[in-house]
């Protein structure tokens, strides 16, 4: 529980605003406005946390840790206590060598070996959808392929793979309050929590990142008890973020034809376009963190002990920072959009989750003229902006 905010010179501002309210979720950015409008940080007194609204707010306090710890990311005590000693929600100087065994797969170099199996994954599955004619954007893409690439590289088969997504999904909205949505998915993440606690290197494939981590461990490189957690995020988080996006990629390319024809004359386009869906419409909705000490920010006092929510979604739609940014155009190429985060606790598998959606962006670009999307539906999460369906039809093949 967050204590009752401090009194100021200048009293805070404040907003009955339910940031995960239904209507809220399918829609932020009208609330999101209004937030940033307010001022930099607005005190939400239904969810009893400080909103940040503002793009340069947001990215000061993801650049400094001491502040503004990662303790506290979820919305409710029972997952921030089950989160406990995870390179999460750890900070700096421990999380370094927690984050570093759970990078070690996910470098550069390592992705490079990668790139090529992948893309020639991702145009098997374009290609076999294009010749179907139309097809659900969701569950035939979005869905299937980071499943795909992800339970590969963990190593995991039968039914623990076909558990990833419902898995994933569930250890998002528990880090939500502690509303309907978060006690629905308790059990179902208390699953995956139970699997990767007990999950051993002989039930993972060899060759496999999941197999690597248990190496690592016999080196001595890391605890032996850090390898069922470090497994637990490669599942919680590797998969569902990188459905979010390829799904809002799919989404609002077919939504701006105009844009889609601009990468088609111009693959090259293609890393800015991601960029520029990222900035658009990210996949986390917020995140919470920890005020370890009384911090002033735009002339606002938060208090030490206090939860902030972090709205990256709100800072990606900020116009002191971005030209016209209720547009989507894909040349913008907002390298420095919030959406992977910033500093220590940036996102670790945005490597991996670029190298997928790039080969699905490629092969859709050489197997597609034109594309429509119908209606959406939206997966309605605590944490997570993802579509539920999207009819896609190939008007013309390539």
């Amino acid at each position: 529980m967050t204590a009752t905010p401090a009194t100021t010179e200048t009293a805070p501002a404040r907003s009955a605003i339910d940031l995960f309210s239904d209507e809220v979720l399918i829609d932020p950015y009208p609330a999101f406005a209004e937030l940033r409008e307010t001022a930099s940080v607005v005190y939400l007194e239904t969810n009893r946390a400080w909103a940040l609204t503002r793009y340069d707010a947001i990215r000061d306090a993801l650049g400094d840790p001491a502040t503004f710890s990662s303790n506290k990311v979820a919305f409710n005590d029972d997952m921030n206590h089950a989160l406990e000693g995870t390179s999460l929600t750890t900070d700096p100087p421990d999380h370094a060598r927690l984050r570093a065994a759970l990078t070690e797969n996910l470098s550069p170099r390592a992705l490079r070996s990668l790139k090529a199996e992948i893309d020639e994954k991702a145009d098997r599955m374009v290609a076999g959808l294009v010749e179907r004619g139309s097809f659900d954007g969701i569950d035939d893409l979005a869905r299937a392929f980071p499943i795909l690439v992800v339970a590969d590289m963990i190593g995991v088969q039968g039914e623990v793979r076909a558990n990833i997504l419902r898995w994933g999904e569930a250890a998002f909205n528990v880090l939500g309050p502690m509303n309907q949505r978060t006690i629905d998915n308790f059990p179902i993440a208390g699953e995956l929590f139970q699997w990767a606690t007990t999950v051993q290197a002989s039930d993972l494939t060899e060759g496999s990142m999941g197999r690597a981590i248990f190496a690592a461990a016999e080196r001595g490189d890391i605890p032996m008890e850090s390898c069922g957690h470090i497994i637990h995020q490669y599942v919680a988080a590797g998969v569902d973020s990188t459905i979010a996006t390829l799904g809002n990629a799919l989404a609002h390319l077919g939504a701006h034809p105009d844009q889609y024809e601009l990468l088609r004359e111009d693959p090259s386009l293609i890393p800015s376009a991601l960029n520029e869906v990222l900035r658009y419409e990210g996949p986390v909705h917020a995140f919470g963190r920890l005020v370890k000490e009384d911090v002033d920010v735009d002339g606002t006092v938060i208090p030490a002990g206090e939860q902030v929510a972090v709205l990256f979604g709100s800072g990606n739609r900020d116009p002191r920072h971005y030209e016209d940014p209720d547009s989507f155009l894909v040349r913008r190429n907002p390298l420095d959009h919030l959406s992977f985060g910033y500093g220590v606790h940036g996102c670790a598998g945005q490597g991996l989750a670029r190298l997928e959606i790039h080969a699905v962006l490629n092969a859709l670009v050489k197997h597609v003229k034109r594309y429509e999307v119908g209606p959406s539906t939206r997966n309605i999460s605590n944490m997570m902006r993802s579509l539920d369906t999207l009819p896609v039809t190939i008007v013309e093949p390539a």
